[in-house]
């Protein structure tokens, strides 16, 4: 009888279906889902407050009818996002993007509850033309509590949001909210920072206003992610000002709750052992070349940990399409199938297919142990983005 090959049989301990499904594939983890929306329900009842969907993190409307059982809408980066939320979530639709066209606007009246603008300039352009959506406006509270300054709204010279220098009093006439964002999956020691230099710059500003929406980054459902503080942080803040807070996280929503299932095409050797996978950090995970990061790989360890050492890299002509190097307790042969972990956030909603490379299916590992598969793509999803 034949050794199975250790990864296949491997990854099974997490589900028999990773050893059946083609791949590549998004796998989205329904039981993980419903554990973090959990946390986020016990959160806004506690502190009073509303959750919000950020889709820019994740997108996957096929458990939107799911989420909206928890959250409290969606928020959105533009129209389409917009749209998506209004169509599939439900519940409330809020939007904010560094700049409007005259068109999104009109159709951004009809389907939105909040619009935020970026700036006073759009804000006095547009506030005659939002229908019955609440303005608001995003400042700039100046204070960074990150390193990565790809994701520092605050970094010099930064476009979003008016800083208290640009700020213009007079334009609360027109605003019922205020709106700020700088974190990105941080911890409520963060947020603590950030609020006591909103309210040092904007918090005289904010008596009389409806809502204060602070934004996204909140790693809520992370293990170590102190809940107690950011509860404490939303009730003491709506005590000050009489305002109800928003939240709006998106990995925080689908953090750790979904795997990239992916096989071994060929082994090569140059100085290393060299994998070559069906999936690729260019197309399939960007954020592994644009944060950079290492993405967790199921039953793996870091060089020296374990005895076979592999660069894992992909089929793209991309030399640089290279997920990272991962070590292993057996060697990897042709066929074997790994599970990179995470991979439901910042994966399907910026993945690409350059090289013309197939985009990966999309499916749900349900609480009862079956997979559903939501959507397989093909040629005509690549071309059908090319004229």
């Amino acid at each position: 009888m034949s050794t199975p090959h250790w990864s296949i049989d491997m990854i099974k301990t997490i589900s028999p279906v990773f050893g059946t499904v083609d791949t590549p594939c998004y796998v989205l983890d329904e039981a993980a889902l419903i554990r973090n929306l959990g946390i986020l329900r016990e959160v806004k009842e506690r502190a009073d407050c509303k959750i919000l969907l950020a889709q820019k993190a994740f997108s996957m409307f096929a458990v939107y009818p799911l989420i909206s059982r928890y959250l409290d809408g969606t928020t959105a980066s533009g129209l389409y996002e917009a749209r998506l939320g209004h169509e599939h979530f439900g519940g409330e639709v809020h939007v904010f993007s560094p700049a409007y066209k005259p068109d999104e606007i009109a159709e951004l009246s009809h389907i939105a509850d909040h619009i935020v603008f970026n700036s006073l300039a759009q804000l006095y352009k547009y506030k005659d033309s939002c229908g019955t959506a609440g303005i608001g406006l995003r400042v700039n509270p100046e204070c960074s509590t990150q390193e990565h300054g790809i994701y520092d709204p605050c970094a010099a010279g930064s476009r979003l949001g008016v800083t208290l220098a640009q700020f213009d009093p007079e334009a609360l006439r027109f605003v019922e909210g205020l709106h700020f964002h700088t974190l990105c999956e941080q911890n409520s020691d963060a947020l603590e920072v950030t609020l006591k230099a909103f309210e040092d710059r904007f918090g005289k500003y904010l008596h009389g206003l409806k809502w204060v929406n602070f934004g996204g980054g909140h790693h809520i459902t992370r293990e170590d992610y102190d809940r107690e503080r950011l509860i404490r942080l939303v009730s003491e803040f709506k005590d000050r000002y009489g305002v109800e807070v928003y939240l709006e996280p998106g990995e925080a929503v689908a953090l750790n709750a979904g795997y990239l299932v992916t096989e071994v095409m060929d082994i090569v050797h140059n100085g290393l052992d060299i994998a070559v996978m069906d999936a690729s950090a260019a197309c399939h995970m960007p954020d592994v070349l644009e944060m950079p990061y290492r993405p967790p790989l199921y039953l793996s360890g870091k060089e020296g940990e374990k005895p076979y050492t592999y660069r894992l890299s992909s089929r793209t002509c991309l030399a640089g399409d290279i997920i990272g190097d991962y070590c292993f307790d057996s060697p990897l042969k042709v066929g074997d199938r790994l599970c990179f972990e995470d991979m439901a956030i910042y994966s399907m909603v910026k993945n690409n297919t350059f090289n013309g490379m197939p985009l990966p299916d999309i499916g749900i590992l349900h609480t009862d142990g079956s997979f559903g598969l939501v959507k397989r793509f093909g040629y005509e999803d690549f071309k059908g983005r090319l004229s």
